[in-house]
């Protein structure tokens, strides 16, 4: 596939993930969202109902516990909201498949910033296990970016990066 003329969204079944974003969809549809540099895009699944969520984790803990704004942009509060909310639509929590993407090292060089994503990486391992979760793959760390797109039908993860092509896990 060229990945320049991969249209994301195109397709009325997309549900797009934007930065800082949780949504949950079933089969027919795909969960997608783009532009994990440091970022960790964090997939579970349900297969027994083809039912799945994502979230579009951009910084490892929120200010407090009490924050308002934009709160999935935060590991610490974005994870465990997902999966209340799988669970609420009916998704076993012992059947949840956790898959994750993203946590890239984006700006070495600029102080403090280039381990982001391995915070980015560790904050989501950390949720999932307090949640009671283990993550059955990954494809993270490296210098590049990636969109990922969860198939809800399989619950196979596409991963997609210019500098590799595509990856299934």
């Amino acid at each position: 596939m060229n990945l320049a003329s991969y249209d994301v969204g195109a397709d009325p079944n997309h549900v797009i993930v934007g930065v800082g974003e949780i949504a949950c969809a079933e089969d027919p549809q795909v969960l997608i969202t783009q532009a994990l540099g440091s970022c960790i895009g964090l997939t579970l699944w349900d297969p027994r109902l083809r039912l799945g969520g994502m979230a579009h984790v951009m910084l490892p803990a929120s200010p407090s516990s009490d924050f308002t704004g934009r709160r999935h942009r935060f590991a610490d509060l974005a994870v465990p909201e997902l999966v209340e909310k799988l669970v609420e639509k009916g998704a076993g929590r012992h059947r949840l498949i956790a898959k994750i993407a993203g946590g890239a090292s984006m700006f070495k060089g600029e102080s403090g910033m280039d381990t982001i994503g391995g915070r980015n990486a560790a904050a989501v391992l950390e949720q999932l296990d307090k949640c009671g979760l283990l993550v059955r793959a990954a494809d993270t760390g490296g210098s590049h970016a990636r969109t990922i797109e969860l198939r809800l039908d399989t619950g196979i993860l596409l991963v997609r990066s210019y500098s590799y092509g595509m990856r299934e896990i």
